[in-house]
């Protein structure tokens, strides 16, 4: 298995593969999730703070691993990976970013130049765009097109990723500090937190944390195209959401400790879920719910047989950062819809 897939970096490359291995078939008219026809489909848009600071500069900051950098100008930013370029746009400096990572989506974002190949960063598409400063995370690679780039001479700061609630607030404040925008990272961390608060309110009365038993729900990784099939397990990137949520991972709960692994008939009975969570791609990619069915296994779990699978976008499920507030919004209606 690739090393973009191992434990580290398994969530990253998932949702890099989910934009850019499969697309929507023609005429899928399958049923989807459920509760899925009564929502229309969100534009795919961040909502940048209405006042966003001037930089503070020169800021220095420490990167994963410990090197020192000092930004100096954000007059030309590059943003290496989705999460990293929402996170930038919120922020208030989106006129700022001059390319984008294939997994930035998002209507802002559109337009720019991507500098990425499936998931690994083109060093000479980087420089060729002048970068004044250049953020990256752990799971970029590969890692001569890092080096290329830092031996260019041009500021690179590398963050952690983030994979679980608890990450969104360190994650956003330290791209604010690199970006010397820290009042605008703080404002950010709070209205992020409130709306992710209020997301968790809209869980139902009697479902949940308050029902006697949580509804265990997979996550399962699909390309149809590809022919990989997996399922997430305690370092996937889900779990944190889903147990916020009020279910539970079954696959964690079913004692898989790797991120992901093959998925066979024998581990999806074991892990027994009453939901499955899915990428909108991934679905889309084994032809829809129908297709999901077809999955050794699949068409005999709990969530099987309900035909109960909750579908959320690939360029939002897993980035735990601005927009996650949303994530767990469509998560809980997906869940809890026919509770209200």
């Amino acid at each position: 298995m690739p090393r973009s897939l191992r434990i580290a970096g398994a969530w990253a490359a998932a949702l890099a593969l989910g934009l850019t291995a499969c697309a929507a078939p023609d005429g899928d008219t399958s049923p989807g999730p459920r509760k899925a026809a009564a929502r229309e489909a969100a534009p795919d848009r961040i909502e940048p703070l209405k006042s966003s600071a001037e930089p503070e500069l020169p800021a220095t900051v420490t990167s994963a691993g410990g090197r020192r950098v000092t930004v100096r100008d954000t007059a030309r930013i590059v943003p290496l990976t989705g999460s990293l370029n929402e996170i930038v746009f919120t922020l208030g400096l989106g006129e700022n970013v001059v390319a984008r990572d294939i997994t930035a989506t998002f209507e802002q974002a559109e337009k720019l130049p991507v500098v990425t190949r499936a998931h690994d960063v083109s060093a000479e598409s980087v420089l060729s765009l002048k970068p004044t400063v250049v953020l990256a995370d752990t799971t970029t690679g590969p890692a001569e097109a890092i080096d290329q780039i830092r031996d260019a001479g041009v500021p690179l700061v590398v963050f952690d990723p983030a994979k679980s609630l608890d990450d969104v607030r360190p994650r956003i404040e330290a791209v604010a500090k690199a970006l010397g925008v820290e009042k605008s990272g703080a404002e950010l961390t709070r209205r992020t937190e409130r709306r992710i608060d209020a997301a968790r309110a809209g869980i139902p009365a009697g479902a949940g944390k308050e029902r006697k038993k949580k509804p265990r729900v997979a996550f399962l990784y699909l390309r149809g195209s590809a022919s990989v099939y997996l399922l997430g397990g305690r370092d996937s990137g889900a779990s944190s959401l889903l147990e916020a949520a009020g279910a539970v991972d079954a696959g964690k709960e079913s004692g898989l400790r790797k991120d992901f692994t093959p998925i066979t008939s024998e581990a999806l009975a074991k892990a027994a879920p009453d939901a499955i969570l899915v990428m909108t791609k991934g679905l889309a990619s084994v032809n829809g719910v129908d297709g999901l069915l077809k999955v050794p296994g699949v068409a005999e779990t709990p969530a099987g047989l309900d035909r109960r699978v909750v579908s959320i976008d690939d360029g939002v499920l897993l980035n735990y950062g601005p927009r996650t507030d949303q994530v767990l919004k469509s998560l809980v209606e997906q869940l809890y819809g026919d509770a209200k």
